[in-house]
């Protein structure tokens, strides 16, 4: 049965990937967050799919057009950003502003 089994999942692991499934992965992707299975699996996908290519590169070209806008984050706005995250992972509640 266990040989069964592994024989799904490489089975499953090699199919391509449908288009719900490219959905749900693709940010993961754009970010490079994947397995090199997964990523050549997903990549197979958005080049023979019209619809998911033109999704991821209109992803790709969003995340182009915000990292050349980075705006200047005053350092002060940093300092209380890290302070609020730090108080939530610890599990207390942030500070009144």
């Amino acid at each position: 049965m266990k040989s069964l089994f592994a024989r799904f999942r490489r089975t499953s692991a090699d199919s391509p990937m449908s288009c719900h499934q490219v959905g749900e992965l693709l940010q993961h992707y754009l970010d490079c967050e994947l397995d090199a299975s997964r990523s050549l699996r997903l990549s197979a996908h958005l080049e023979d799919c019209r619809r998911c290519g033109l999704e991821a590169e209109t992803y790709e070209r969003i995340k182009l057009s915000l990292a050349q806008q980075r705006p200047e984050v005053a350092p002060d706005s940093l300092a209380r950003l890290r302070e609020f995250g730090t108080r939530l992972a610890r599990g207390e509640e942030p500070l009144d502003p």
